[in-house]
């Protein structure tokens, strides 16, 4: 058996480390520009949440993937996006609290200025590269060699196009040292198209995953189907956050933002190393089940404790006891009406399975001929279990 190499673990871990920790000066830097007197919101746990979330889940799954499969290039992509947006996180307060707050008091605080946001792009590209290479690791088909070459090329326009103005991005920040005004106008121009480059990237690599789940057959179906959950669930976290914006909820907006975030690495994951791959009907069904009999639940509590409430208005405990009682008699039989109509929909093999054996067991009570009860068990078996073959020895 060929040992695993030792040095992409080390590799892989010791990013997703240094990506982590670098959260701790981020923070106090954050705390310290605020503290010392500027215009800026305090840094908040709903503010800072979003993007720890992300960095810990981008580099988590990232380290995971690149230490168990290091030539898949979807794990060092993963590292990719979090140590982007850590960087982000640290050189952006560093800047301002050495330029702005404390002018002076942080050493190569203008030699960083240039990295200041360029490095967000950097992370978007390695998340266009992420959609576009999952789960096999290489490209959907030849034709897109030519908007892999684009998509690379586009993260570095951008950072050398930003690089090189006199204020990247940033007006509070004068004097970037390694700005070229010859060049800076020709170059901004290239910096922008390489974002849009890289927004279509984004976009195109989810277009991809759509066709490859429809050429997509056996195991390579299977992994993706974790996307396509992960997909659902994104687009309802950012209907969410879309409500919250109208509704003024910045907190349930960075926190839907932060989950979408969190979910794509998390699935991309799941997918690659293929994770509980034929399970994943029965978490469906289960989390949707859970969940229509917790709002089931819910509604008959609220109804009991209202009802008794308007009717006994001295006695609350006494209507919040009435509603617990029924809720828990009432508790199993929901649940298995409910369970089976989710599996009716959603888990269609398991229901279909549990009604072979329901049926199986009716036959059985009035059966008695012994060769014809084997061969409805093996019909049984074959039905629900699908083995490659059956047979049956009965002891003499």
């Amino acid at each position: 058996m060929r040992r695993r190499s030792w040095w992409p673990v080390a590799l892989a871990w010791g990013l997703a480390g240094l990506a982590v920790l670098s959260g701790v000066p981020s923070f106090w830097l954050l705390s310290r520009v605020w503290f010392e007197g500027s215009t800026e919101a305090a840094p908040t746990f709903a503010t800072v949440g979003p993007v720890a979330l992300t960095v810990v889940s981008a580099v988590g799954v990232g380290a995971l993937v690149a230490s168990r499969r290091p030539a898949h290039p979807v794990g060092w992509l993963l590292l990719g996006v979090g140590l982007a947006v850590a960087t982000n996180s640290l050189v952006e307060p560093y800047a301002k609290y050495g330029l702005v707050t404390r002018p002076g008091s942080l050493p190569a605080a203008r030699y960083l200025v240039p990295i200041v946001y360029s490095s967000y792009f950097v992370g978007l590209a390695c998340a266009g590269f992420v959609l576009l290479l999952t789960p096999t690791g290489s490209l959907p088909s030849p034709r897109w060699r030519w908007w892999a070459r684009v998509a690379a090329a586009a993260p570095v326009l951008t950072v050398v196009g930003f690089g090189i103005q006199p204020d990247p991005l940033a007006p509070d920040y004068i004097g970037n040292p390694f700005s070229v005004p010859a060049l800076a106008p020709a170059l901004l121009v290239a910096a922008l198209a390489g974002i849009a480059v890289i927004m279509a990237g984004l976009l195109l690599g989810a277009v991809s995953l759509v066709l490859r789940f429809r050429r997509a057959r056996g195991v390579e179906r299977l992994q993706l189907r974790w996307l396509v959950l992960a997909a659902a669930c994104a687009s309802v976290l950012l209907l969410i956050g879309l409500v919250a914006v109208f509704l003024a909820k910045d907190g349930l907006v960075l926190a839907s933002l932060a989950l979408c975030l969190a979910l794509l690495p998390l699935a991309t994951g799941a997918a690659i190393l293929r994770y509980r791959l034929y399970d994943l009907d029965r978490i469906i069904s289960r989390t949707l089940a859970y969940g229509l009999l917790t709002i089931l639940l819910g509604l008959a509590y609220a109804a009991v404790v209202l009802g008794l409430g308007g009717l006994l208005p001295d006695s609350s405990s006494l209507a919040v006891a009435a509603a617990t009682l029924a809720v828990a008699a009432i508790f199993q039989p929901v649940r298995r009406r409910v369970q089976a109509l989710v599996d009716r929909r959603f888990n269609r093999r398991r229901h279909d399975a549990a009604r072979t054996i329901a049926d199986f067991s009716d036959r059985l009570r009035s059966q008695v001929d012994l060769g014809t009860l084997t061969g409805e068990l093996l019909t049984v078996v074959d039905q629900t279990m699908q083995p490659t073959t059956t047979s049956l020895w009965l002891k003499p």
